[in-house]
């Protein structure tokens, strides 16, 4: 007997075990998401919609006016996402949108103007010499230095005010002979146009190809001072006349540029021509202050909804429900070391949507809490013990939230990878806050109560809220004593009744 004891008692050990390390795993990993995403504003990546940015959409359009290919599509989504780089942006999105639109989102850009001037800029860079231009007008105001005036506009008196900026002279493709163009480009550097000056250069180095076509067209222009052409996008930026022969392919190109002004224009020409033009179809800038308030806003009704979540099991539930409040504190811990950690890696941006999706999870968090220790108090009704009930019941209802998050599961991703831009944080958040939840119940809630119930639960029942169901399963076992019993005084009875009759007959 001493021997089959033991026997009996092995098991229990074992689990004990087995949840006491599940526990110190959770431990750990609530450690590390706290080490992960504190302080979170500074370790949770946001998004546009709450920093605040740039949002532009770009339609594409063929010079031939044929249509635009998806090669193309996908090699200007390329350079446009280098020139946004380029910029310094911090989680920048760059992807094309439907055939011939490409959807670029700026968190936290400060100066849109500029970046608006850089990232859908063709980029087509042309050197030719001046007497290849058929336009003879043209050909006079490049020699008489007339391509490059300061911008004026002109109020509702009729009075004219410069506004600071350079207006290039425009050229018609197809009116001069290209002698270099921006595929022979190998390096670009900027510096100061003049040792005394104060506008900035941008120095182009040519390829082996460019080089000796340039150094050829110099060669022959030099004798008359002949001037070549520096076209940037149909614009002429410069048209510096050659003084001797430029052999190593060094093309200086100046246009009184401001250093970010040269800077842009070297992410331009570093990045390479688009294949075709574009023109903004939408563009809009986004306030950090409204994001900001939205998000203040959303923060607080995600806190005000845990807050509440965790009243209403603590009153219904007693003690089950400090467990289950815990438990909430640990599901949320991990959401935000998760999504601290995509921050990291650059995976993730906090959006508006995303932050409902975070404020559903905790409505579907707190449904798996609920269905779990109503389960586990209806098996203590049935009859079983409450270490019984602890395995039995809180298995069962984790495998039915489990099959209800997953069909949830199925929703979120198709939401992040079929839905558009603005839907796909809210289906991102939703997936996470999912995958949180069941590893909540798995590696915290199911082995706490495993571990209580043995002991603290089944001696204090009052206390955590299963003295009612104590209370029925035994008046269910008195009622099913009682019956037995009446069952076996009316069985006596008919033995008893038979008995006479048949000594009667006799």
């Amino acid at each position: 007997m001493a021997l089959e004891r033991n026997v009996k008692k092995k098991p229990a050990r074992t689990h004990d075990r087995r949840n006491i390390w599940l526990l110190v795993l959770t431990t750990v990993l609530v450690v590390a998401s706290v080490a992960l995403f504190v302080p979170p504003q500074e370790k949770i990546n946001q998004g546009l919609d709450i920093q605040g940015g740039l949002s532009v959409v770009l339609t594409a359009k063929s010079d031939d006016g044929g249509a635009v290919t998806a090669d193309d599509m996908e090699k200007s989504r390329a350079i446009i996402e280098s020139r946004v780089n380029a910029l310094g942006a911090s989680e920048a999105t760059v992807q094309v949108q439907g055939s011939d639109q490409i959807l670029v989102q700026i968190p936290g850009l400060s100066d849109t103007e500029e970046a608006l001037a850089t990232i859908g800029r063709t980029g087509s860079l042309t050197l030719a010499r001046l007497d290849s231009f058929t336009d003879q007008e043209v050909v006079k105001q490049i020699q008489s230095g007339q391509y490059a005036n300061e911008a004026t506009f002109t109020d509702d008196y009729g009075n004219t005010f410069p506004t600071g900026e350079t207006q290039h002279l425009t050229v018609e493709p197809g009116t001069y002979t290209p002698l270099v163009t921006g595929e022979n480009i190998t390096n670009v550097t900027i510096d100061r146009a003049s040792e005394t000056g104060t506008d900035y250069a941008v120095n182009v180095t040519l390829d082996a190809e460019g080089a000796a076509a340039f150094a050829e067209a110099t060669a022959e222009l030099a004798p008359t001072k002949g001037e070549i052409v520096i076209i940037l996008d149909d614009e002429v930026q410069s048209a510096p006349r050659v003084q001797s022969e430029i052999p190593n392919g060094q093309v200086q190109i100046t246009g009184n540029y401001t250093q970010e002004e040269a800077k842009n224009l070297q992410t331009i020409l570093e990045s390479g021509s688009l294949p075709v033009s574009f023109e903004y179809a939408q563009s809009q800038v986004v306030g950090p202050t409204l994001g900001q308030d939205a998000l203040a806003s959303g923060v607080l009704v995600a806190l005000i909804g845990l807050a509440v979540v965790m009243l209403y099991l603590l009153v219904f539930y007693h003690g089950l429900g400090l467990i289950t409040a815990a438990a909430m504190l640990v599901f949320a811990v991990l959401y935000l070391g998760i999504l601290a950690a995509l921050s990291a890696f650059g995976l993730f941006s906090l959006s508006l949507a995303g932050v409902a999706g975070i404020v559903l999870t905790i409505g579907m968090a707190a449904d798996s809490s609920i269905l779990t220790l109503e389960r586990f108090r209806e098996e203590i009704r049935m009859g079983r013990s409450v270490r019984a009930a602890s395995i039995t019941g809180v298995r069962h209802a984790i495998l039915t939230s489990i099959d209800a998050d997953l069909v949830t599961l199925v929703s979120a991703l198709s939401l992040f990878f079929l839905a558009s831009a603005s839907v796909k944080g809210f289906g991102l958040t939703l997936a996470l806050g999912i995958l949180c939840d069941i590893v909540m119940m798995l590696l915290f809630k199911a082995p706490l109560i495993r571990l209580l119930a043995p002991k603290a639960i089944a001696r204090h029942p009052g206390f955590w809220g299963t003295r009612d169901s104590v209370e029925a399963a035994r008046a269910g076992e008195a009622a099913a004593k009682a019956a037995e019993a009446d069952g076996a005084a009316k069985a006596d009875g008919a033995q008893a009744a038979g008995t006479a009759e048949a000594a009667g007959a006799a």
